[in-house]
């Protein structure tokens, strides 16, 4: 499935100008033949616009919501994007998968809230491993800080992610998490991940883009730089079983010596 990344950081605190992006995007992505698009954390709203977090909050059956839901199915492919998501006084920082014909499939709510602004203004997620069908994939949802955690993403290698999309906002001085942590989550657990940051100035933050679809066997199969930028690449079901084959990590685990792991010690 071609796979489309969008390293953009919109246009921090209007949703509006933020759908236009997503739209052109997703022109440029199903023109050049992507069946799924992917955008930054919080993509919808903005990262680092404070308290305008909760206050932009939606339901995932929002109006947002349903504004992706007609840009997939206007451009006929499926869109996984971030925003931040109300449920009731609480505020996720989440994301959405929405199919090609505009059905929304999953819904994921980041479980490691990353800093005091993190945690600040939102509630952690409790549901570590959330996945759907999409075009013959199990596609895995994740957000940032949480691809970092080597557990968070071998619970979904052992419930048979395919690809893992991880949504972000990853900031400076940190961008050997894209450059290194990303693609050996991706080989170390015989997956496609594809890490789709935010880039430049925000707030107090600066985020670094270098936004990869990581392969099964390390290597990037795409790269963006350090600007706002679309890349594509394929995540092949063929790559992946070869790669699963010459790569037996999941089978040959030895899950009885790792008890210790889950007791916190």
């Amino acid at each position: 499935m071609r796979t489309a990344l969008l390293q953009s950081s919109g246009r921090p605190g209007s949703v509006a100008e933020n759908l236009k992006v997503l739209d052109e995007a997703a022109a440029r992505a199903a023109a050049g033949g992507a069946g799924l698009l992917v955008t930054s954390e919080l993509f919808l709203t903005g990262y680092a616009i404070g308290d305008d977090i909760a206050a932009l909050a939606e339901p995932a059956d929002g109006d947002s919501a349903d504004a992706v839901a007609e840009i997939a199915g206007r451009h006929g492919l499926a869109v996984a994007y971030g925003y931040p998501e109300r449920d009731g006084e609480r505020v996720f920082n989440s994301v959405q998968l929405v199919a090609a014909d505009g059905t929304r499939l999953a819904n994921y709510r980041k479980t490691h809230l990353f800093g005091c602004f993190e945690r600040d203004h939102f509630t952690p997620g409790e549901q570590p491993v959330v996945q759907a069908e999409l075009n013959g994939l199990t596609v895995g949802l994740m957000i940032c800080y949480d691809v970092e955690f080597p557990e968070n993403v071998r619970a979904h290698a052992l419930a048979g992610t395919d690809l893992l999309l991880v949504p972000t906002a990853q900031m400076h001085p940190f961008q050997f998490v894209a450059e290194s942590v990303v693609p050996v989550r991706a080989f170390e657990n015989q997956m496609y991940v594809a890490y789709v940051n935010r880039v430049g100035p925000e707030g107090e933050f600066e985020f670094v883009g270098l936004s990869v679809l990581a392969g099964p066997d390390g290597t990037s199969r795409a790269r963006a730089g350090r600007a706002e930028e679309l890349v594509l690449a394929d995540a092949d079901p063929a790559v992946l079983a070869a790669s699963r084959e010459a790569n037996p990590y999941l089978e040959d685990r030895v899950p009885g010596l790792y008890g210790s792991l889950a007791r916190n010690l």
